[in-house]
């Protein structure tokens, strides 16, 4: 008995060798050709039958009904699921009945991958369905799927639900969970829709380095690390905007990427520490152009998921058709709050932040103290897509200075549902002004602001070779995709969400049993119970660990005396 492994998981190993022995490979190299999907026969087979007397198909064991001699499966692939059936007396015409008597109904379980060939054809109570007549045994599953149950009107109950598990084992949440799916493959939709869009006029995508000597192009915490050969310091990139400029001093019109950003800062609800971002810069361009380019892609995103630029959005239905509102930062904080900030000094906005209630510290200069206020105070009423513009100087270092406010740079962000989807810039390409604005950030730095930008030098180098007037943009995709797909939280977004590490069980030994007063001759049997741990065995029902043994005493015709209800519920006390 392998300590640790279920009773099911013990079972589905035995089976593994019996398959074996029979010479059957449970793993086999070889490859299985297809020629069908479970959802193009479900949706052609009545509009064409004579497409599909010859199909092959493969997928997971998702249910099965064993009559005797003829079985249903319910096979699930890619694009959905599809029952088959299989007759004993077809599958083995001959003597041998070994491959349907015991392979399929003794040694197939649920999850296992089969391939299948044979034909379509209609059951007497009208489902769609393929009649088999081979079937050949792709991958043994040895860990049983979370059976999901459903009711008569497909309601889900009992399923695999906890969140923690769902988005830790992601292969098994859309495995039994297949309806999730649709999601990602939203995502993708998304950022094909928008890689078409920048295709179309002509823009190219590129690729910038990920590990970076400066973490600049964003005032975000990044994680550090090393590099050995060159004894060096290096980051992982909290953005790719330093990169992409020196494309357009290169060049370069319009470029593009699509790539993970790192920042070594909190987890909640909409941040995950690695996310996707995509930035474009464009030459000959201002944030005004880039607010009609952002409603043109979006509208297209829209319409190519839901087929309508109004999109369902909890309670809401966004519009993402332009033109959006438009309010400058100083405006909206004086219609949510009622105070006009733009004239404060930095003492004054550190009374206003008390005043509000809001928290703040020593290292904060004039333009986080406006920040706070706004994050606080605005963000939370911006439902609709609505452009927040022009920023203070002192929140935006790489942006370019108002050409008619004193004080403000020309930069937008967008809100929707309370949240920021995109941030845009008519870029700083005035090399003076930068170097000025980066030691700016570096005084910041030396109050204690973790988030300042580095100085860099390179880039102002490449300043001073003259970048032409550009506008750039950069969106965060997995907020977008929770928008456009109607997620409230990052970790439905992502494949696999960063996640803490997970917890493993303290393993229980036999004598832990023993000393816990279970019998030493019944403790092998709790355990094919599926019970391998003290907790697992006190958070178990006395009276079913009771009948359960009688059960396990009768199936496996063990030669022991059965404990009595009172030994039994002394072991949970």
């Amino acid at each position: 008995m392998s300590t640790g492994l279920s009773e099911q998981e013990v079972l589905r190993r035995s089976s593994l060798t019996q398959l074996r022995e029979l010479g059957i490979n449970p793993y086999p190299a070889e490859a299985f050709e297809i020629n069908a999907n479970a959802a193009d026969i479900l949706a052609n087979y009545d509009l064409d039958k004579s497409a599909y007397k010859n199909i092959s198909i493969a997928g997971r064991i998702m249910t099965r009904r064993i009559m005797g001699p003829a079985s249903f499966v319910e096979l699930q692939d890619s694009t959905g699921r599809i029952q088959v059936y299989l007759k004993r007396d077809e599958l083995c015409p001959g003597e041998d009945k070994t491959l349907y008597n015991t392979v399929f109904k003794k040694l197939l379980d649920l999850g296992d991958f089969i391939g299948v060939k044979g034909y379509v054809f209609t059951t007497q109570t009208g489902e769609i369905s393929i009649h088999v007549t081979e079937f050949t045994l792709l991958s043994k599953s040895l860990k049983p799927l979370p059976i999901v149950k459903r009711d008569e009107e497909g309601n889900i109950y009992d399923g695999f639900t906890d969140p923690e598990l769902r988005y830790r084992q992601r292969y098994v949440d859309l495995t039994v969970n297949p309806d999730f799916k649709q999601i990602f493959i939203n995502r993708s939709k998304v950022i094909n829709t928008m890689r078409a869009y920048f295709d179309n006029q002509g823009w190219m995508e590129v690729e910038t380095p990920i590990l970076q000597p400066i973490h600049g192009g964003a005032a975000a915490r990044p994680f550090n690390t090393h590099h050995n050969t060159l004894d060096m310091p290096l980051y992982l990139r909290i953005a790719n905007e330093l990169y992409l400029k020196r494309l357009i001093v290169a060049g370069f019109d319009g470029v593009y990427e699509f790539g993970k950003m790192f920042r070594n800062e909190g987890m909640d609800r909409t941040h995950n520490p690695e996310y996707t971002s995509m930035e474009i810069y464009v030459a000959y361009k201002d944030y005004i152009w880039m607010m009609g380019m952002v409603e043109e892609c979006f509208e297209q995103i829209a319409v190519a998921i839901h087929g309508s630029a109004i999109v369902p959005v909890a309670e809401h239905q966004i519009n993402f058709k332009g033109p959006y509102e438009k309010l400058t930062m100083y405006e909206s904080i004086e219609k949510y709050t009622g105070i006009n900030v733009s004239n404060m000094t930095e003492e004054q906005l550190q009374g206003t932040c008390k005043s509000l209630g809001i928290e703040i510290d020593a290292s904060m200069g004039r333009g986080k103290l406006v920040d706070e206020i706004f994050s606080e105070k605005v963000e939370a009423n911006l439902i609709q897509p609505t452009y927040i513009t022009d920023y203070p100087l002192e929140m935006t270092p790489l942006a370019k200075k108002h050409r008619s406010k004193d004080g403000l740079v020309e930069r937008f962000e967008l809100f929707v549902m309370g949240k920021e989807i995109g941030n845009a810039y008519s870029e700083l390409n005035d090399p003076i002004d930068q170097r000025e604005r980066f030691e700016d950030q570096l005084k910041l730095a030396a109050r204690g602001d973790a988030e300042a930008m580095a100085m860099d030098e390179d880039f102002i180098r490449a300043l001073e070779y003259g970048m032409p007037p550009t506008s750039g943009l950069g969106i965060g995709i997995d907020r977008l995709v929770m928008l456009m797909t109607n997620q409230s939280t990052i970790q439905e977004v992502l494949f696999f969400p960063q996640m803490r590490p997970e917890k493993k069980a303290k393993v229980t030994t036999d004598e832990d049993f023993v000393d816990a007063g279970v019998t030493s001759e019944w403790v092998q049997v709790i355990r094919k119970m599926g019970i391998n741990t003290i907790d697992e065995l006190k958070a178990a029902n006395p009276n079913k660990v009771f009948n359960d043994l009688g059960g396990m005493r009768k199936k496996l015709k063990l030669d022991l005396v059965m404990p009595s209800k009172e030994e039994v519920t002394a072991w949970f006390s």
